[in-house]
């Protein structure tokens, strides 16, 4: 056996070390507005913090979620097998450390002492067996199912309706048994994803979809519970005294105002109702920029749009990508965004590893290929080709185009970009596009159910591997929302998926990119970064590259 020990002391020393220091469209979501708000009294002597990570969430299920705003919730109410520190570095969670068979292909699992749900409860690792098998349980429609855990053993007899059949076991109440079908170089970074969150059984059992919608069933393992939630305006969590490291948490409280409205986020920020906002009115950020206030730190995150590739004109991959070469990236990035985000240049952005220690996918790629996809110091020669790829598809000058429908939601930039892409494609191809402009609530299950020609998206990476940025193109994959499917990518990423060959595995990924750009499955526009405002006084906290927040030991100077 390989043994993977993760040392229980640097999670410690990280909360020692926080408290001493102090002596904000992947996707949106909504919520059904009818919950029952319900307060609890909260413990006292901690620090009651108010922050803005985003609106209502469509759910806070973590099986059902798949916005980051919901996870920045997710992440503070539940903690994984794994989890990340203030370095973005794999440490313990609910699991004290683990092994790994020499074939790559059984991991073991060793669940710290004395677990224990936010009501008490015993935690035992029969929980994680009962989650997993429910995340792969196709009633429960998982949009995250087959990305986590379409490597383990049985998930396709699983996913067709034998959730027994997944290779997941608890030989005793604190060993986690988890066999593979074939190596998976990346799990550990897998398992750390708000989607792999325990779940209590008797509590979902007893209430259904609805147990996550009021603070008395919405049972959580993690550094918080909730006990307040009003719709609309604010979820309210309180320290949870029943997690293991909860002598660590500083917080008494942690009130997440709901809002998607920016200028409103702003004026909360102000007045000084919150101390930290994740969305900030575009207009303001150039005077915000030398404020200690403001914060532009790195998103593994590109943002594209995409197109419904089941409906005509979308069905022509010419179409799709003279629409891609036509935007001018350099523009978006520096000029309309203010050098918020970056151009991008091919779909795997910066900070992605590659095979070698230390490297970069991104630079790899950049070799391989003697440059980027995208030459964003060329634009013209863009718009060159584009013109020529509409005409070769029957729509010389944009003569015979139908006029197009993008759907956005108002929040940041998505309207600015909306309103660059109608002038851009109207410009530089004759093509004429109407704006939808849809609330945060319902704009992610719009787009998922296929009610769009094109749309805006972007993904924030789940873990440090390309795949989890590639495998959003395999056909029927629950998050392919333009329905995107070539069966030669399908094979390159199920290959690069399931060797236990490093290097493969990143060559495959290579290839599958290439293909994916040369087919105009989306159309990359930009790299994210977070901008945010918090109280300069706010020490103790930390910004994920995955774009989340973690508050949990927050102190106030």
């Amino acid at each position: 056996m390989k043994k993977m020990a993760l040392v229980l002391a640097a999670v410690l020393a990280s909360g020692m070390v926080l408290t001493a220091c102090g002596g904000s469209g992947n996707a949106a979501k909504e919520t059904t507005g009818n919950q029952a708000s319900t307060t609890t009294t909260t413990t006292t002597g901690g620090l009651d913090l108010a922050v803005q990570v985003g609106p209502d969430p469509e759910t806070v299920d973590p099986a059902l979620n798949t916005a980051i705003d919901a996870s920045n919730i997710i992440l503070h109410a539940f903690e994984t097998l794994l989890t990340f520190d203030e370095n973005n570095d794999i440490v313990p969670g609910q699991a004290e450390s683990f092994d790994v068979s020499d074939d790559g292909l059984t991991y073991t699992f060793h669940l710290r002492d004395g677990l224990k749900w936010s009501d008490g409860s015993d935690f035992t690792a029969e929980d994680f067996v009962y989650s997993w098998k429910r995340l792969a349980d196709p009633m429960t429609a998982a949009p995250y199912a087959a990305d986590m855990l379409s490597m383990v053993k049985g998930y396709e007899e699983a996913a067709a309706g034998d959730i027994d059949a997944l290779a997941v076991s608890a030989p005793d109440a604190k060993t986690l048994v988890v066999e593979l079908a074939s190596p998976c170089v990346y799990f550990d970074k897998i398992i750390t994803h708000a989607s792999m969150a325990p779940v209590k059984k008797d509590v979902v059992d007893a209430n259904g979809d609805q147990w996550a919608l009021a603070p008395e069933t919405y049972i959580s393992n993690g550094p918080l519970k909730m006990i307040e939630w009003v719709p609309g305006s604010h979820m309210t969590f309180a320290k949870n005294e029943n997690y293991w490291n909860a002598d660590k948490v500083t917080l008494n409280s942690l009130k997440f105002v709901l809002m998607e409205d920016s200028n409103a986020a702003y004026s909360a920020y102000q007045t000084g109702e919150v101390q930290m906002i994740k969305d900030i009115p575009t207009e303001e950020i150039p005077s915000l920029q030398d404020s200690p206030d403001y914060h532009l730190d790195p998103r593994l995150a590109t943002s594209y749009t995409i197109f419904n590739t089941q409906k005509a004109p979308f069905d022509n991959a010419k179409v799709r990508m003279a629409l891609s070469l036509a935007v001018d990236r350099e523009y978006v990035a520096n000029t309309l965004m203010i050098g918020t985000v970056a151009p991008a240049t091919n779909f795997v952005g910066p900070g992605i590893s590659d095979a070698e220690a230390g490297s970069s996918f991104e630079e790899v790629t950049r070799k391989n290929n003697g440059g980027d996809f995208f030459n964003v110091t060329d634009h013209d020669a863009d718009v060159a080709k584009a013109k020529e790829l509409l005409a070769n598809a029957g729509y010389p000058d944009g003569a015979g185009f139908p006029t197009i429908e993008y759907m956005t939601n108002d929040a940041g930039y998505h309207k600015p970009l909306a309103e660059y892409l109608q002038s851009c494609w109207k410009e530089a191809l004759g093509v004429n596009m109407d704006i939808k402009v849809v609330e945060w609530s319902t704009f992610t299950p719009t787009r998922r159910a296929g009610d769009f020609q094109v749309a805006r998206n972007g993904w924030v990476y789940d873990y440090d591997d390309p795949s989890n940025m590639l495998n959003l193109m395999i056909t029927g994959g629950g998050n392919n929302d333009g329905k995107y499917s070539n069966p030669d990518v399908d094979k390159m990423l199920n290959d690069a998926n399931s060797t236990a060959d490093v290097a493969e595995h990143y060559a495959k990924l290579h290839e599958a990119e290439n293909m994916i750009l040369a087919d105009a499955a989306m159309a990359p526009i930009a790299y994210y970064n977070d901008f945010y405002l918090q109280d300069p006084k706010l020490k103790g906290t930390w910004h994920s590259p995955y774009g989340y927040w973690f508050f949990q030991y927050a102190t106030m100077d």
